[in-house]
């Protein structure tokens, strides 16, 4: 049986707004091994599903969510149990950061840059210096440059990870270690989480580079909704290997999925 990997804003909804055949699509995955996988790390996994489920979305629970601050905080423990982190970032970051870890922003093995508010001047200069005396190493939660939001029925673009990250890599001449899409390590979890092989799990997303991107590399077969950025008669990026399914909506994707027996 087929596992499906769910990216969530521009597949299920934008903003407060839910896509059409989402709620159905959602039913029609949920009889399957699934995952639901985003790289925000400012909403922690029960924050999630509780907002899934204010939606109207069945059956969702807090387990069934996999969010980069999750996927990065396990990988920083994996690198050195007990680990000290000194992170920038919105509140969520650093309270599933401190689940495995210890703030310390004298000593940090790791700094972590996150999404939201608590980048300045001082934040700044703190993990310059751990980064450059210190020798803490660098790590973002994700590389998007962007990520749309909604205020007021009014859509607007929040600076995303990438674009907190870089002014560190900047002033360190680092490179920053990257969890989330399309990078390994929040797959290589998410296929953890569920047993099962790359081949057996399809990724569902919005963006071709990093839902799509991310999950050909791992050999996943990957699926494209045209609903958030990427809309339809955008022509396909170069240098990225088109998904396995490109359609305009999530109605037209279970249509074909069940076509094909897969749902």
């Amino acid at each position: 049986m087929t596992a499906f990997l769910l990216d969530m804003d521009g597949v299920l909804y934008h903003g407060d707004k839910v896509l059409p055949g989402a709620r159905e699509f959602v039913q029609q995955v949920s009889r399957h091994k699934h995952l639901f996988i985003t790289n925000n790390p400012t909403r922690s996994p029960s924050q999630v599903a509780d907002r899934l489920t204010q939606m109207g979305f069945q059956n969702m629970c807090a387990e069934r969510i996999l969010t980069s601050a999750d996927a990065t905080a396990l990988w920083l423990n994996q690198q050195k149990p007990g680990f000290r982190y000194f992170a920038v970032g919105a509140k969520t970051l650093h309270e599933t950061l401190a689940k495995l870890g210890t703030e310390d922003s004298g000593r940090a093995d790791f700094v972590v840059v996150g999404e939201g508010p608590g980048l300045d001047y001082e934040t700044l200069t703190t993990g310059i210096n751990l980064v450059l005396s210190r020798k803490a190493r660098l790590v973002g939660t994700n590389p998007d440059a962007s990520v749309d939001s909604w205020a007021d029925g009014q859509k607007q673009t929040l600076p995303g990870g990438g674009a907190l990250l870089a002014p560190f890599e900047m002033a360190t001449g680092q490179k920053a270690m990257v969890i989330g899409k399309p990078h390994r390590f929040l797959y290589e979890m998410a296929l953890e989480r569920l047993a099962v092989s790359a081949d057996d799990c399809i990724m569902v997303g919005d963006r071709p580079d990093t839902d799509i991107a991310g999950a050909a590399a791992m050999g996943m077969g990957t699926a494209l909704v045209r609903t958030g950025r990427f809309l339809p008669g955008a022509p396909w990026p170069k240098g990225i290997a088109k998904a396995d399914w490109d359609m305009e909506a999530l109605a037209d994707l279970q249509t074909a999925f069940q076509a094909a027996g897969i749902l």
